[in-house]
């Protein structure tokens, strides 16, 4: 029974160990030189690999079909992931953000337990095989560009797990969208997520603020809000709290993003502050509101050529910034993508209904999730099922929990 994984990543190496755990006989396919490229970039953020908080709250960032990740991290979830990370000789601590991480604070030497772990089960690594086609048979065939020529090889099952469009350094390009389509399968088109959005900042406002953080800030997004910080660059703006706003910002006609710069105040109250000044608003509440370069220099250009007429007018400018954006950053520099297989061609298992034995892990599915630990954890969960699905319809079960 062969299992071939396509797809060196997250989610194709967790499909792989679940599969060999299994029984299976397993090859991981891989384009690039080596596997757990993207696994190794999230490590130089220290390597986020999941989340503690409850598990309903968790489940409700994922998009997609709640009933769908209600099953996948209920059967996969951060304590598994966590438990998984110890069992390779990784002890995690939860952040005072919630944010889970291993104590080395590296993605390196996890990533190297890993396929140590893989090699002992069996799995054999094809690397420098970029996947370009598939058919099918009495067996599936494989079809791989390797050097100058092209390789077939045949398998029972075949869990495609090659990403979704960002990073494409690491092997993820979304070239596989095509191959898919081909055969039938309905694709949603690759969109950048977890990615910053571009603004035409004047360049007075660069001269102060660029790369300075706007802290301590609530933004919202048409109904959409989110809290945090944002980070002014030379082409808009970074940051977890755009980053959370991805798909509302998305489905506006006109993107833009409204910036309450003093959520921690009331209008009344920053009136207050600026006691009985009659004029010189702008320049006094740089001073008694205590605004950094960064908050005021976007204050002032969201203001405009305005008359600054009164505090209340001041007031309500500050926490009701109108900043319209004129688009996200190209998909090649997001952190993530939204897009990919739609969940109606797949089944429960995470087969594709159209292409009976070949099953869907990590990014290739149609969701997205905020940056906190979701992404690893939704790639994890999705490359446990598809192993699983692949092994229950060989005959097999997994002796992984």
């Amino acid at each position: 029974m062969h299992i071939a994984i396509i797809g060196g990543g997250p989610a194709g190496l967790r499909a792989a160990e679940v599969a060999a755990m299994g029984g299976a006989d397993v090859t991981l396919f891989e384009g690039k030189a080596s596997v757990g490229r993207k696994f190794l970039v999230a490590g130089r953020g220290g390597l986020n690999l999941t989340h503690n908080e409850p598990r309903e709250k968790f489940i409700a960032r994922y998009s997609g079909p709640r009933e769908r990740w209600t099953s996948l991290i209920t059967d996969f979830d951060a304590e598994a992931l966590r438990g998984w990370a110890a069992e390779l000789g990784e002890e995690t601590f939860a952040a005072s953000t919630g944010r889970v991480y291993p104590r080395a604070l590296k993605g390196a030497p996890l990533l190297r337990r890993w396929v140590q772990r893989l090699r002992q089960l069996g799995v054999r690594f094809a690397t420098h095989h970029r996947w370009c086609g598939l058919q099918r048979g009495e067996r599936w065939r494989m079809d791989f560009q390797v050097a100058d020529e092209t390789k077939s090889y045949d398998a029972d099952a075949v869990i495609l797990a090659l990403g979704g469009g960002s990073w494409p350094e690491t092997g993820s390009d979304g070239a596989w969208t095509s191959i898919l389509e081909s055969l039938g399968v309905a694709v949603t088109p690759l969109q950048p997520a977890n990615c910053g959005w571009e603004i035409a900042w004047p360049a007075e406002l660069l001269a102060s603020a660029e790369g300075q953080p706007l802290k301590s800030i609530l933004v919202r997004a048409g109904d959409v809000e989110a809290r945090g910080e944002l980070l002014i660059t030379r082409y808009g703006l970074e940051g977890g709290a755009i980053y959370q706003l991805g798909p509302a910002l998305r489905a506006l006609p006109t993107p833009e993003l409204i910036v309450d710069l003093k959520p921690a105040h009331t209008v009344d109250q920053l009136i207050a502050k600026l006691g009985p000044i009659q004029r010189n608003f702008l320049v006094e509440a740089r001073q008694r509101w205590r605004l950094s370069d960064a908050t005021h220099a976007v204050l002032t250009h969201s203001i405009g050529g305005a008359v600054v007429a009164s505090a209340e007018w001041l007031a309500k400018a500050a926490k009701h910034c109108v900043l319209p954006l004129s688009g996200p950053r190209p998909i090649a520099e997001a952190i993530s993508s939204a897009g990919g297989v739609r969940w109606s061609e797949l089944d429960d298992q995470l087969m594709l209904m159209r292409l009976p034995g070949v099953f869907l892990a990590g990014e290739m599915i149609d969701w997205e999730a905020p940056t906190g630990g979701y992404l690893l954890q939704g790639c994890f969960a999705t490359g446990t099922r598809a192993a699983r699905g692949a092994l229950e319809r060989l005959g097999r079960t997994s002796n992984t929990q």
